[in-house]
């Protein structure tokens, strides 16, 4: 299967105070380790999809500011154009997590997986999401509605998995990542 990579970076970052995917974190801005976590996974695309183009292959968000799933729905839409029939969607906010914190997502039988009480990161094909699914719904029911399997996340891996959406999450994320 073509594995794809969808970065979500569309929101607005208010808990944040500050644009989380251009935040810098250990000389880097969020979006570029996120983007470069995902391309050492050698997927065939990784994308951006939000409301700004970071300079990195970027799509668009149908309904700017509507959620994320509106975020996963045009992610899929362009991965699948580029060959692509699985993906694995990232959050922006989340710019620490390792390779083998995916990997369990990565080889869980089809149709995907998410971490159990994460919905993101996420893997799915993007022929099981569902053709009903729209911007404004919870990334939750996105992940039950497609079939995803729920993944126990060891503890260890779960500061990673859940990202900073306020500065104190931010300042003990940081403090815990190279």
């Amino acid at each position: 299967m073509g594995l794809g990579v969808a970065i979500l970076t569309g929101g607005a970052s208010s808990r944040m105070g500050e644009d989380k995917a251009a935040a810098e974190w250990h000389g880097q801005r969020a979006v570029d380790r996120v983007a470069a976590l995902a391309e050492s996974l050698r997927p065939i695309a990784v994308l951006t999809v939000g409301h700004t183009d970071y300079g990195l292959p970027f799509v668009a968000d149908a309904q700017p500011l509507a959620g994320p799933v509106g975020g996963v729905l045009a992610g899929a839409a362009a991965l699948a154009a580029l060959g692509c029939d699985r993906m694995l969607v990232l959050a922006v906010d989340a710019p620490t997590l390792r390779t083998a914190d995916l990997a369990p997502l990565i080889a869980a039988e089809p149709p995907g997986a998410a971490y159990a009480r994460f919905p993101l990161p996420l893997v799915v094909q993007i022929a099981r999401l569902p053709p009903e699914a729209e911007a404004g719904w919870p990334l939750r029911r996105l992940v039950e509605a497609s079939g995803l399997s729920h993944v126990s996340c060891p503890p260890a891996v779960a500061l990673r998995v859940r990202g900073a959406n306020t500065p104190s999450e931010r300042v003990a994320l940081f403090r815990s990542a190279p």
